[in-house]
């Protein structure tokens, strides 16, 4: 969501003031720091990086520094108080106002801030999309009402609200328009999607899905980040019907304890979460699955995290974000006892993660030999003589090819798994052909 929101600065600040993107600090006329809130470790960094901002100031005065995202929101003028040289502060939900609060802080030489919750607005005041590329991120809803006990979310960036249909089918033709080949559909919990229609009909997520793998030019459809209670039976069998639907999903699931499930107020239990698995896997037997983990939450006991191993071993995950437990403040989590010693957390992530290694290890040594189909992106990041792709399970591929290879679909033999890629041979190099969906006929109207 971090990437899609910078992007959208980059493309307002590109439409109102002229500004182009520069990859040194030193050379930028303004500098944005785009921050995330779920963990201490990456709210500190904020702090760490502006420190070295600010030298960069003290010899040029007129360089802006701009805070958003949720350390922003979550702060506030807090951040001004602690680094009195940034010029502006705004949250996830205000970052269209930027170029006002620019006019402001350069006309008026005073700060600005603007954590506010304006919502849909947001979205009605940014310009269209500028693309790269052949992928591209759609934030389809943004916000939270799940209030899990741990999360800062819901605070930090409101609670849930969708971008109307419309909306979101005319952002999408028109990255299709500029080439784009892949969307992943963004939300904080984007299965929670529920959208108005220009005629006030509501359209729920696996719905969206169809109307978006129906748009010409998008043949690749991923989604991140959902959560499991929202995980409908109409979302399971949209793995049976829309064939531009990759066979990867990110659950995120947190633990395997029931009891922790309970505390971290998640709305399920472990088994509920491998049925969910198990209907998906009906559909798509060779689906890659990943998923998020919080280790040593409060109360955690070694049973609670052998619970958690089991889970693992039952869905075996090919990827994760697995981290130690970090007590985020105004949660309800912040006020329990966290009794869990911080040896006993690092031991117990070590485990998980290493487990989920030799799992994604597995899968892709199992890969070597067989044809996947690989969205072409451009050229290798550690050779540029070879080019590079992800296959439907989000793994990179290098491969001999050419210029004309980037946006295509073509078919790669694996010959090597590597520890983080493949290699492969081209065996051919058409676009790829997608199959109509035989049963869903949409029933909108575009005007």
């Amino acid at each position: 969501m971090n990437e899609y929101d910078s992007s959208r600065m980059a493309d307002l600040l590109n439409s109102s003031h002229g500004y182009e993107r520069t990859e040194r600090a030193e050379e930028a006329d303004m500098v944005l720091l785009n921050t995330c809130s779920v963990r201490e470790k990456a709210q500190e960094k904020v702090f760490s990086l502006l420190g070295r901002w600010r030298e960069i100031k003290e010899k040029k005065e007129n360089l802006v520094i701009g805070v958003g995202g949720c350390v922003a929101s979550q702060e506030g003028k807090m951040i001004m108080q602690r680094a009195p040289y940034v010029d502006m502060v705004f949250g996830p939900q205000t970052l269209h106002r930027i170029p006002r609060m620019l006019d402001e802080v350069l006309d008026e030489r005073s700060q600005a801030v603007d954590i506010s919750f304006p919502e849909i607005e947001k979205f009605d005041n940014l310009p269209p999309p500028r693309v790269d590329g052949v992928k591209a991120f759609v934030s389809i809803m943004e916000g939270c009402s799940k209030y899990c006990s741990f999360c800062v979310v819901p605070y930090t960036r409101g609670t849930e609200f969708s971008r109307p249909f419309d909306d979101v089918i005319e952002e999408i033709v028109g990255l299709a328009d500029q080439g784009v080949r892949e969307v992943n559909l963004l939300g904080q919990n984007v299965n929670g999607y529920r959208g108005l229609t220009h005629d006030g009909r509501t359209v729920e997520f696996a719905e969206l899905l169809h109307y978006v793998a129906a748009i010409e030019g998008i043949d690749r459809l991923r989604y991140t980040t959902s959560h499991p209670v929202d995980f409908t039976d109409d979302l399971v069998d949209a793995y049976a019907s829309i064939p531009e639907l990759v066979s990867h999903l990110h659950l995120p699931v947190q633990s395997g304890s029931d009891r922790i499930l309970r505390l971290m107020k998640r709305g399920y239990t472990s088994a509920e979460y491998l049925s969910w698995v198990e209907k998906v896997r009906r559909h798509r037997p060779d689906i890659s699955m990943s998923s998020d983990f919080i280790i040593g939450f409060p109360g955690e006991t070694d049973q609670d995290f052998e619970e958690t191993m089991k889970l693992v071993d039952s869905v075996n995950f090919d990827h994760s974000f697995s981290f130690i437990y970090s007590r985020r403040p105004g949660t309800p989590a912040e006020l329990l006892d966290d009794n869990v010693t911080l040896e006993d957390k690092k031991r117990r992530l070590s485990v998980l993660q290493k487990r989920i290694l030799n799992s994604a290890g597995r899968i892709s040594e199992q890969m070597v030999g067989t044809l996947q189909q690989v969205l072409v992106e451009g050229p290798s990041r550690k050779d540029p003589a070879q080019y590079s792709g992800r296959t439907e399970n989000n793994r990179v591929v290098n491969f001999d090819g050419d210029e004309s290879l980037v946006g295509q679909f073509v078919e790669v033999r694996i010959t090597e798994a590597l520890p983080n890629s493949l290699r492969g041979a081209i065996m051919s190099a058409e676009l790829k052909t997608v199959p109509a969906i035989d049963n869903f006929t949409p029933t909108l109207k575009f005007v």
